[in-house]
């Protein structure tokens, strides 16, 4: 369990054995797209790029954890992903969110790039937040903790 106000970790099991995330997974409606987004827009990097037939398995990273926490930038080759998809996006529900140490820089230096944001900067409670359209199908969303 974390306070978000202090961001200190408050552990209720021993860490022996935890469960840590590796991969997590965001659908994309073109795979070439989305990496050219994640990468050139973004700032991310590309990590594994393995040929599957028709897909990939293509994963990005944040350049300062290059070993840390991979996104799976996921083929729509499911129906109901894309049913799934589209309505999150046409309801303005971010996909996932990525954590940025200021919000309002993030979005000035994203603006500039051509990004298109649903919402601009604004505070939430212990967090400001703002929402990118990620031209792939995705609402997502920015948080910097207060």
């Amino acid at each position: 369990m974390q306070d978000f106000k202090t961001g200190a970790s408050h552990r209720i099991f021993n860490h022996e054995g935890m469960i840590k995330i590796h991969v997590a997974s965001l659908l994309v409606d073109d795979q070439e797209k989305a990496l050219k987004f994640y990468t050139e827009k973004l700032g991310f990097v590309k990590k594994t790029e393995v040929p599957l037939g028709e897909y990939k398995w293509l994963t990005v990273v944040s350049p300062d954890e290059f070993n840390g926490v991979e996104l799976v930038l996921e083929p729509m080759a499911f129906e109901p992903a894309k049913v799934y998809q589209k309505a999150l996006k046409d309801a303005g529900i971010p996909l996932t969110a990525f954590m940025v140490d200021d919000v309002v820089k993030a979005f000035e230096r994203l603006t500039s790039l051509g990004v298109v944001f649903s919402m601009e900067p604004k505070a939430a409670g212990p967090v400001m937040i703002a929402v990118l359209d990620d031209t792939c199908g995705n609402n997502i969303q920015l948080v910097q903790m207060l």
